[in-house]
């Protein structure tokens, strides 16, 4: 109080001798940087991942946290670490809740880019995995293979990742997502690494792997929709795609399918960014997405595995059925604690691998 004190008073000496005019603008600043803040109090920005996916976050989270507690949800496509990176080393943060796959969270807790969560906002025991000092268990998302039917049916297309690398049997163009992880582990296992032998990854055995397939990659995929979009435009033959996204292709009237015969299930979950803007509802948005009737609504549209065990029974019993089978050998969980050791340098690896 005393150092401002100190402050004021030349200040108001200033204002005495230069007269009213530089008085009344000197008062009008404060004016400005309170309504400023105060609508930021009822905005909050939130990464998430577009197409369907967009559709179903704002019609089962951010319209219904708007209704109930006035804060407006601005929703950003595509979660990108390294534009977090950028945000939080130069003190510029624009984002506040992140939607991340495990690979992107584990290593953004690593780096130093999340705020730590109150263990007290969640029901811990209704979760399908351990929350983490800076992330809590979003959902379980379940990866595969597409095709569409009308121009390959049965035995016509790929269902394992052993013969998505099969371009003798299964001619064509297919597409891989443009990061490290999800890649290697199904390099890995197309080249007949058993998944529970996975990790910790051969990595050079993966590029290996990936030497063979790269001249039939149509197109390595940034934005999801894409995984599906590009197979139903024709302009690849198969895509590496998600369940929820052929669930959505399906009910839209496209002759889109998917494997179950092999997948790869990852974990998703929410941060809140360092010094997020609107950290307060930041937070209060986390904790009300993970509520059991919210998670069980997005499910319903999504398809995927809520994180909470009691929103599962809630779950529209026709959207069970996109859920991936914990009981098949064939498939594999992503391990998001061996990628928090490694994803920067894999990241920077196979970006230049793709560019080369």
């Amino acid at each position: 109080m005393s150092s401002d004190n100190n402050i004021m008073l030349p200040r108001r000496r200033f204002l005495q001798a230069a007269g009213a005019t530089l008085l009344t603008g000197a008062v009008a600043a404060p004016m400005i940087v309170t309504s400023r803040k105060a609508a930021a109090a009822t905005n909050l920005t939130v990464v998430s991942w577009g197409g369907n996916y967009h559709q179903g976050v704002e019609e089962a989270l951010a319209k219904p946290f708007e209704k109930e507690f006035g804060v407006h949800v601005t929703l950003v496509d595509t979660p990108d670490l390294a534009r977090v990176k950028a945000q939080v080393m130069t003190s510029n943060v624009q984002w506040d809740v992140f939607d991340a796959v495990g690979p992107m969270a584990m290593t953004g807790a690593k780096n130093g880019y999340w705020e730590p969560l109150d263990p007290a906002l969640f029901d811990q025991h209704d979760l399908i995995a351990p929350m983490t000092k800076f992330a809590v268990p979003f959902y379980g998302f379940t990866g595969g293979i597409c095709w569409d039917n009308s121009k390959y049916p049965a035995g016509k297309h790929p269902e394992t990742f052993a013969d998505y690398f099969d371009v003798k049997k299964f001619p064509g163009q297919r597409t891989l997502r443009n990061r490290a992880s999800e890649t290697l582990e199904i390099a890995l296992l197309a080249d007949g690494v058993p998944p529970e032998k996975i990790y910790p990854l051969d990595v050079e055995r993966a590029f290996r792997s990936l030497n063979r397939i790269k001249p039939y990659i149509g197109k390595w995929v940034d934005q999801t929709p894409q995984t599906v979009s590009l197979v139903e435009t024709g302009q690849v033959d198969y895509s590496y795609t998600y369940s929820t996204r052929v669930k959505a292709a399906q009910e839209a009237g496209k002759p889109i399918d998917f494997s179950f015969k092999q997948t790869l299930t990852g974990l998703e979950y929410l941060v809140v960014l360092k010094n997020a803007p609107n950290k307060a509802s930041a937070m209060k948005f986390v904790q009300f997405a993970m509520r059991p009737d919210r998670q069980a609504a997005l499910m319903d549209y999504l398809g995927n595995t809520p994180a909470s065990k009691k929103a599962l029974p809630l779950v529209k019993p026709d959207v069970r059925k996109w859920l991936s089978d914990p009981g098949n050998k064939m498939n594999l969980i992503s391990n998001d604690v061996w990628w928090a050791e490694h994803y920067d340098e894999l990241t920077l690896r196979f970006k230049e691998w793709v560019l080369s």
